[in-house]
């Protein structure tokens, strides 16, 4: 079964110190024993409303914040993340080909001409024209710097991506736009995913499965049509009757 997955989280708990890493406060528990796995080419949608730990448990995930118990082990290399706010995770001074040349850079590809391909093979894979390619981020409307974001986070040919938020700030007919493409982008590339939102709607239309967090805890979890259509969980019921 391992070698279906592209991510195992076992028994995972995560908690900040009051008054900072360095001070003797108590710490306060953010994630509590968080389990679940991501299957190879499968959306995993994470729902529940701000404050719940998501953004958290994303940054355990990736190695950004240590948990306090628990394993996180990863059956691909370089996974990414797509941030909820283009904007402000793009550097506004560079153009889109600088930006998506960093990554490149850092991967250690040092030919020029090999990185200026790939960034153009990355620019029809998102679906931008070559118009945009000397551009930078203020010039672009918010459905296109989302697809540069994207554009980044695939650059390195990452199978595990993190998606936390990532239609959120968009208007209706961009977010299924963009919903669209990491439908293609998944199938193409075989690409899983961790989506992140607080909208049960969104993940409906994207996820395979779905897990529902509340207070730190997975309070429900399963396939997305079994979630949807039945919930068991009140905290699941409460969200779906917000996006009626």
């Amino acid at each position: 079964m391992e070698n279906e997955l592209v991510l195992k989280v076992s028994n995972v708990n995560c908690g900040y110190r009051d008054g900072g890493v360095f001070s003797r406060g108590e710490v306060q528990e953010v994630l509590h024993d968080i389990s679940f796995d991501v299957r190879k080419s499968e959306i995993m949608g994470l729902v529940g409303e701000s404050g719940t730990g998501k953004s958290t448990l994303a940054k355990v995930i990736l190695g950004m914040v240590k948990p306090t118990s628990g394993e996180v082990i990863h059956f691909s290399q370089r996974p990414q993340m797509i941030f909820q706010d283009p904007y402000s995770s793009l550097n506004p001074a560079f153009t889109v080909k600088r930006i998506m040349e960093e990554p490149l850079k850092i991967q250690g590809v040092k030919d020029k001409a090999e990185r200026t391909a790939r960034v153009m093979e990355m620019l029809k894979l998102v679906e931008l024209p070559e118009e945009c390619l000397m551009a930078k981020p203020g010039e672009l409307s918010g459905g296109q710097r989302q697809r540069v974001s994207i554009g980044v986070a695939l650059i390195q040919k990452p199978k595990f991506i993190i998606a936390d938020e990532p239609v959120s700030a968009l208007d209706v007919t961009i977010q299924a736009q963009i919903l669209k493409l990491l439908k293609k982008l998944r199938k193409e590339l075989e690409l899983s995913f961790l989506f992140i939102s607080h909208d049960l709607n969104v993940v409906y239309q994207l996820c395979d499965r779905v897990l529902v967090m509340k207070g730190g805890q997975i309070v429900e979890r399963g396939d997305v049509e079994e979630v949807y259509n039945n919930p068991r969980h009140e905290y699941t019921k409460q969200l779906l009757a917000a996006v009626e």
